[in-house]
């Protein structure tokens, strides 16, 4: 598995070298677009070429031998004293006459766990719960309300898929409704994960404030009554038209703490699950056809698309029995 800061997982590297292979990029260009250096570009497009998509997986670091690894009859010793004294990685190391280090490594490739992760009696494994999620309870006890920025598609294509220089001139000889930045308003339903957006021309509070009118029709269409609203401390939640917006519909507004984003972390989990699944992913050759999928991918997020939160079922499982609602 790539570790965590990697720029390509396994499913990247095969696009990267199937524009390479397949699509004849060049590759200073299909460096640019996936942001590595040509030379990692030139190395997946050659194992692409020798090994298909199989070899689009990480190989093990590990090397065939390892002479300087500790003998297995001292490992042996080492967990006999873990095992029998109870002894730590030092009490241990001090008895053999060895580095306190070398013990622990010992230790952990054999899955020994830590000492304040066993019970002191039995020397059994503690199992510790996990911290959960919060989560209400009810569909409409809180829904998370946010904007997304995200810069247009100019006609042609962007730097992400042409290059810098094809991606400045197409911008430049577009037309302006596929210049700047378009603005994504999401609400997210806490319970259900069921999201509603709509991409708008700017993030003002009159404009906001016509969002989430709809967005309360949508979710009143799957009988859900929303009760409470938290948003992040944007001048569009604050202004008056929001306020007298949310007063109208009888629904408590609730605003995180700043710098605190987290907070409304389902709708930012929400905006990088869109980027990755539908903004980006793929080379999409004007703004208007990448918002033309949009409303298709909307749907299968809500419908069919499985969510981890939810034991892999997709949001509108559970809006179809609410409390007192039959469908």
């Amino acid at each position: 598995m790539p570790h965590a800061n990697a720029t390509l997982t396994e499913r990247g590297r095969l696009k990267l070298a199937q524009c390479v292979v397949n699509d004849g990029w060049t590759l200073r260009r299909a460096a640019e677009r996936f942001q590595v250096s040509p030379t990692t570009a030139k190395r997946w497009a050659d194992r692409y070429r020798q090994l298909g998509p199989a070899g689009m997986v990480d190989r093990s670091s590990r090397p065939h031998r390892s002479p300087n690894q500790t003998r297995r009859k001292t490992e042996r010793k080492i967990l006999h004293l873990r095992r029998r004294k109870g002894l730590g990685p030092a009490a241990i190391a001090g008895r053999l006459g060895m580095p306190a280090s070398t013990v622990h490594k010992v230790l952990v490739r054999h899955g020994v766990p830590k000492l304040a992760h066993v019970d002191l009696a039995t020397g059994e494994p503690i199992r510790k719960e996990k911290p959960r999620r919060y989560e209400h309870p009810n569909p409409g006890d809180l829904v998370h309300v946010d904007v997304k920025k995200l810069g247009r598609i100019p006609d042609g294509g962007g730097w992400r898929t042409q290059g810098r220089t094809a991606g400045r001139r197409n911008r430049a000889t577009s037309a302006p409704s596929a210049r700047g930045y378009g603005f994504i308003h999401s609400a997210v339903d806490d319970h259900s994960r069921l999201a509603y957006s709509e991409i708008l021309p700017d993030e003002q509070g009159p404009t906001a404030a016509a969002f989430w009118q709809r967005a309360q029709a949508f979710f009143a269409s799957h009988g859900i009554a929303v009760r409470r609203v938290l948003t992040d401390n944007g001048s569009c939640y604050r202004s008056r038209i929001w306020s007298r917006t949310m007063a109208a519909a009888g629904i408590a507004h609730k605003r995180t703490r700043p710098y605190r984003p987290q907070t409304n972390g389902k709708v930012e989990r929400y905006h990088r699950t869109m980027l990755v699944e539908w903004a980006y992913a793929r080379p999409y050759s004007s703004e208007t056809a990448r918002q033309r999928a949009f409303p298709a991918w909307l749907h299968i997020y809500n419908h069919h698309r499985p969510h981890t939160a939810l034991g892999g079922k997709p949001p509108i499982s559970r809006v179809t029995n609410l409390r007192g609602h039959d469908i």
